[in-house]
């Protein structure tokens, strides 16, 4: 389970679905959108999400029906429902199905972002929430890092690259791996982005370089 938390956002309207997208980015969250049920079937083992938002009025495959595939499936992914229904009725309705959480809409975005993040420390396999190797040590709550006890300041790719390879803990991490973890749907899979990242992270960690490149096969922490 990555470090970086991953959410698959299933919502019709392609306005909200792309506003509710760019917030939890904003939170350094990675995040896939998909408009329809079966869609979010097919997506969500896919992208390894940790928690999907599901708006339970969905074409194609309705919210529940989605919600009951995913749990027949055995899918870890923690899911928060969203619906225009506001009764307590509805409420039990969707939990009952299986949904992990429940918010009607309208709703405030902080409560949004509360809920999402809460569902995330609660999903799977979750990794610690402060990880160590040698003179490295990272706190993914507070988005810090230290290198012998000196603060270094990380974009948000390049701390989920970081976590990733810490998480790997010496393993060797594919730049495959490292683009479908830390990067989205729209990444161009031919893309530059991770060797750059690799670079300024390198650049900003300082010497003696942590970070091992295993030519035609990834990435370590020395």
């Amino acid at each position: 389970m990555s470090a970086v938390l991953r959410v698959l956002v299933v919502e019709d309207d392609p306005v909200l679905a792309q506003l509710i997208a760019a917030g939890l980015r904003e939170h350094d969250m990675t995040v896939d959108v998909v408009h329809d049920g079966a869609a979010a079937v097919s997506r969500v083992t896919d992208v390894a999400a940790d928690v999907v938002v599901l708006d339970r009025d969905l074409p194609v495959l309705h919210g529940d029906d989605v919600t009951r595939a995913l749990i027949r499936l055995g899918s870890p992914a923690r899911i928060l429902m969203l619906t225009a229904a506001a009764s307590l009725d509805s409420r039990v309705e969707g939990l009952n199905l299986g949904a992990d959480d429940y918010l009607a809409k309208p709703f405030a975005f902080a409560e949004l972002i509360a809920r999402v993040t809460a569902l995330g420390r609660r999903a799977p396999n979750r990794i610690p929430t402060v990880l160590h190797r040698g003179d490295l040590t990272v706190d993914v709550g507070r988005h810090e890092v230290r290198r012998g006890g000196r603060p270094v300041t990380l974009t948000r790719k390049e701390f989920g690259v970081l976590t990733e390879l810490l998480r790997a803990d010496g393993e060797i991490v594919s730049a495959e791996h490292l683009l479908n973890r830390v990067w989205d749907e729209h990444a161009d899979p031919f893309t530059t982005a991770v060797r750059t990242t690799v670079k300024t992270l390198r650049q900003k960690l300082g010497d003696p370089d942590p970070i091992a490149t295993v030519v035609g096969r990834g990435y370590r922490l020395a």
